[in-house]
């Protein structure tokens, strides 16, 4: 059985995980645990004797297919971490779709309106936990309330954020000697955190060679910071692994233009430059990387990309 719901965050193809354990989606991890318990010990089909055979297999496919990978990505802090940032970006993206943005229910429409907001957030949600499982068959449409909740509240701390004012100057000291105007020291500006982010699961990707994941992060984080030069670099590399030297190059070319003494442009693309050099206009060229289509070079040398890469491909 498949379970589909279209309302609230899961409208953006997102799965909201806070919402299946219905939580806050501050709530922190020793909250989380409890309430998947709670759950669990509902949905167990050892738990209650009295359900029918029918009510027990939809308990069980509910805790196995919605519970339990939503407290698996909620309790592990890597993968919260991660989820936690992609909520942030949703907020800012539902502030700017706000006026496209229609809600279902009553109480999403009270929290888009009251002015207290936290207070009635938190509140509504934890009534709608007391009955979110007591009726399986009710429990997506009680997820699906709660995860309107959860919009309403992530596009209005977003609205809110970005409408805060810039903090207050300091008084200047007077003193009887000569000042000196130093630059303010930047701001770590949020992009910056972001994109370290994206960075860090393109590393990840590239490391278990997933290059097409990777370069979708390495794209969005190039949006965010277009003047980037280890992005340019890290998504030179994962075209190269996709046999696309031309889109390598241009790459790699954008990083020694932001930083001419990035490493890995350097090193790699001299290697480039000679081996565009010695293919011909015609040749299609032969992946050092085609899931095990391994085609050997009569010469020894490993082909095009064995010479890229040190040698044939083991």
């Amino acid at each position: 059985m498949s379970f589909k719901i279209d309302r609230g965050l899961f409208k953006y193809d997102f799965i909201d995980n806070h919402a299946v354990l219905c939580v806050p989606v501050d709530v922190d991890v020793k909250e989380i645990r409890k309430r998947y318990l709670q759950i669990a010990r509902r949905l167990h089909p050892d738990s209650n004797l009295t359900q029918t055979a029918a009510q027990k297999q939809l308990g069980n496919e509910l805790l196995s297919k919605l519970v339990n990978p939503a407290y698996e990505k909620l309790s592990a802090d890597r993968t919260r971490a991660e989820y936690i940032l992609i909520l942030s970006q949703i907020g800012k993206r539902l502030v700017q779709e706000s006026n496209s943005i229609t809600l279902n229910t009553d109480l999403a429409r009270e929290l888009a309106d009251t002015p207290n907001m936290e207070h009635f957030y938190k509140s509504a949600i934890a009534k709608l936990a007391q009955t979110q499982y007591d009726s399986l068959e009710q429990a997506l449409q009680v997820t699906a309330q709660a995860s309107e909740l959860n919009l309403v509240y992530l596009m209005r701390s977003a609205s809110k954020a970005s409408a805060a004012p810039p903090p207050p100057a300091q008084p200047k000291v007077q003193s009887g000697k000569p000042q000196v105007n130093t630059p303010p020291v930047p701001a770590l500006a949020k992009e910056d955190t972001i994109v370290e982010q994206y960075i860090r699961r393109a590393q990840s990707l590239i490391d278990k060679n997933q290059f097409a994941q990777a370069k979708v992060e390495l794209q969005d984080a190039l949006k965010l910071a277009p003047k980037n030069s280890h992005c340019h670099s890290l998504i030179a590399m994962v075209y190269l692994k996709q046999n696309q030297l031309k889109m390598a190059k241009i790459h790699f070319d954008n990083a020694l233009k932001l930083d001419p003494n990035d490493e890995m442009a350097l090193q790699w693309k001299p290697k480039i430059d000679k081996a565009l050099g010695q293919q011909p206009s015609d040749q299609k060229v032969t992946s050092f990387a085609n899931n095990g289509d391994k085609q050997s070079d009569k010469s020894g040398s490993g082909g095009l990309f064995g010479g890229l890469f040190g040698g044939k491909k083991k």
